[in-house]
């Protein structure tokens, strides 16, 4: 029987049993195992985590843990005395897949122009495998999905409403910079481009035909889009959400 001392900083806590939020505690263990499934069996998924410091020292999550160890574990927006990071860079422009449950935040990522797979039958093994193969983060609202061990890169989304799921996700990853409106297909994901009036007017309604001259089609399941009467609301919707960004 060993015990070891734990402390998880900041947003960490949100995965803790209410005593253990906020404090030092302690945890006892039979045999030792790694730091990284330890974590886990308290309810924090690895790819939430940035760094730990284990009796003033930086480990990785392969690290065995040993009686009497004092551990800090860090997430990736806290400032610590780590020098290892668990995590390699993020992409300069990231890209996502997410699962079943966020399939508004989804449309909602698409329309500021981010890459985002989704689909209503993913099981968990293929999102898993996505996110792994194609460095993909993982959005989800399922902590033992986000624990699976192939997963690097990946968030737990804490609120259930979609426009706080999309804030949430902005400031967790940093995007507003990054912010391109209109770019992508709301549907399908797929680039949109520019298309002429006349090669697609059999394909739009008479009214739109005479009011709209700017015309867009996707490259993938070409959907056809222009600035109708929803423009000056999903436009208003993306001013809101870059006003979300936390001021310095």
């Amino acid at each position: 029987m060993g015990t070891a001392e734990f402390q998880f900083f900041a947003e960490l806590n949100y995965f803790l049993a209410p005593s253990q939020k906020g404090v030092k505690f302690s945890h006892y263990f039979k045999e030792r195992g790694s730091i990284k499934d330890t974590i886990e069996s308290l309810g924090v998924p690895h790819p939430e985590v940035d760094s730990i410091v284990v009796n003033g020292e930086s480990v990785d999550f392969s690290y065995l843990i040993a009686d009497g160890d004092r551990i800090q574990v860090y997430p990736i927006s806290t400032q610590n005395n780590s020098t290892v990071s668990l995590r390699p860079p993020l992409a300069e422009h990231p890209t996502f897949v997410l699962d079943v449950h966020l399939g508004k935040l989804c449309s909602s990522l698409r329309m500021l122009g981010f890459d985002t797979l989704y689909r209503n039958d993913y099981d968990d093994e293929e999102l898993a495998t996505i996110s792994a193969d194609k460095n993909r983060i993982l959005l989800t609202r399922d902590k033992g999905l986000l624990m699976r061990s192939i997963v690097t890169y990946g968030y737990y989304v804490r609120s259930t409403k979609p426009e706080q799921q999309l804030t949430e996700v902005m400031q967790r990853f940093d995007l507003f910079q990054l912010v391109k409106p209109f770019q992508r297909c709301i549907r399908c994901n797929g680039q949109l481009q520019a298309v002429e009036k006349q090669a697609i007017s059999a394909e739009i309604p008479p009214t739109v035909r005479l009011e709209i001259e700017e015309f867009h089609r996707c490259q993938d399941c070409h959907q056809i889009y222009w600035k109708g009467s929803h423009y000056e609301k999903m436009q208003k919707f993306i001013n809101q959400v870059l006003d979300s960004k936390p001021s310095l």
